[in-house]
């Protein structure tokens, strides 16, 4: 560093990192200038500025931002692979239904079935990365949670891997998604389980905390408040920093091919931050690994599941559905549906065409199924309209994702039905018949 600015260069900023005497490494940010007599440099006068911090935090926005990329990308793939998924699905269990069983090509189909929902589930996957599926959020104690999947946990992990669990008997309740939730501590789980291949323990802790602003500084989406805290710790070989870093990257995976998709951290992640929570990681190879995770918590009483028993009622029907939907795959297979279910049923590509023909038609029209996303008017301004004009007419929405905007504008409350890409043809006449009944759902 002498030599260069004896020899003229004018660069006075330096980025070192140097050892501290506990062994940490610390990041510096180094000013330096020449200092001379009789116009000769005799020495170079610096300040070192540590940056530990602020490198921590622009490494968090660096990733926060790759993050938000690949999760708008995974989220647009996702929602087309739902449209084609609805109608390879769909198609296949229409096909079954009317074949007989000693049919030679029935073993085929069932096949192709299969295969659509194991698509179906990778695809709710990246939905679940992208922060683009669709949640549904109750107030519930964490603690029944864990307490529900306890045994499954067990099936799960090795004999030679013990559970413990250490559940907070004051827990404070949080507003999420309870089988969101089960989906995030059954992924660490197996995660735990292939860390510990010799044996181990996994715990699972359950504890109320308040996050102050020391904490906020060095996490960039937290908020200051009362949290519950969802811990799972393992004994099992751990990570090194760059796994760590990496760790909810989608596609990324320490595992052989064939035994990981590589996403189900980022599924964990995704799950999380669209249930405004908050996940840190810490891990150190031979050490283990824990995961903490940070949900806010609400002042509000539990609610109760309500199950509903639509099968007396029976998924038939006479009454009149208008279908809205711009891709034509999905639109021929949704109206062979609810023909054969016994409704009389109308289409539309888009809202603005669903609009018109609601106004022209003179008949009754009892439903209006449509997608969210279309072109020229989408399934939410088709709605505002329909409201205005036709207040007597349900809607029932579907989609592969649910947009974060649309999300936010407050669509998916209590007085909206939504049933999710891909449906079969059983789910969809059993949700029809729900909205039509006007059933709580």
């Amino acid at each position: 560093m002498m030599a260069s600015k004896i020899a003229g260069k004018e660069v006075t900023a330096y980025d070192l990192e140097i050892i501290g005497k506990d062994g940490r490494r610390i990041a510096v940010e180094v000013n330096t200038r020449v200092v001379e007599s009789d116009g000769k440099p005799v020495a170079i006068q610096g300040i070192a500025r540590n940056i530990t911090d602020r490198r921590f935090l622009e490494d968090q926005l660096r990733q926060s931002q790759k993050m938000e990329a690949v999760g708008l990308l995974a989220g647009g793939i996702a929602h087309d692979f739902n449209n084609l998924l609805t109608a390879i699905s769909g198609y296949s269990e229409l096909t079954l239904m009317k074949m007989r069983d000693d049919d030679p090509l029935r073993e085929n189909i069932q096949e192709v079935k299969n295969a659509g929902s194991r698509a179906a589930a990778l695809t709710n996957q990246l939905l679940a990365f992208s922060r683009k599926q669709v949640l549904k959020p109750r107030v519930h104690n964490l603690n029944s949670v864990i307490t529900e999947i306890e045994k499954m946990l067990r099936r799960i992990i090795r004999e030679s891997v013990e559970l413990k669990t250490v559940l907070a008997p004051d827990l404070g309740n949080i507003k999420a998604d309870p089988g969101q939730i089960e989906q995030v501590i059954m992924n660490l789980a197996v995660n735990a389980r292939d860390a510990m291949l010799s044996g181990g323990s996994l715990t699972i802790e359950t504890k109320n905390v308040d996050l102050d602003e020391s904490y906020v500084s060095q996490h960039l989406d937290a908020k200051p408040g009362r949290f519950v805290r969802l811990t799972v710790s393992d004994t099992g070989h751990g990570m090194d920093e760059d796994t760590v870093e990496s760790a909810f990257v989608p596609f990324f995976t320490t595992k052989k091919v064939g035994q990981g998709t590589g996403l189900g951290l980022s599924t964990v992640h995704g799950i999380i931050k669209q249930s405004g929570g908050d996940i840190v990681v810490y891990s150190e190879v031979g050490h283990g690994t824990t995961f903490k995770i940070y949900f806010p918590c609400v002042d509000e009483n539990i609610q109760r599941r309500q199950w509903i028993d639509s099968g007396a009622k029976g998924n038939v029907g006479t009454e009149t559905i208008l279908l809205v939907e711009d891709e034509e795959i999905v639109r021929n297979l949704v109206r062979t549906v609810l023909k054969d279910f016994g409704y009389t049923v109308f289409e539309a590509k888009n809202g603005k065409d669903a609009l018109s023909l609601c106004r022209n038609y003179s008949g009754p029209i009892d439903l209006i199924l449509t997608d969210l996303i279309m072109p020229i008017m989408s399934g939410t301004e088709l709605k505002r309209e329909i409201v205005k004009e036709f207040p007597y007419i349900k809607i029932l929405f579907m989609s592969g994702y649910t947009d974060e905007a649309i999300s936010e504008s407050g669509l998916l409350n209590s007085d909206s039905h939504f049933i999710e890409k891909p449906f079969t043809p059983d789910s969809l006449a059993r949700k029809v018949r729900q909205v039509l009944n006007g059933d709580t759902i």
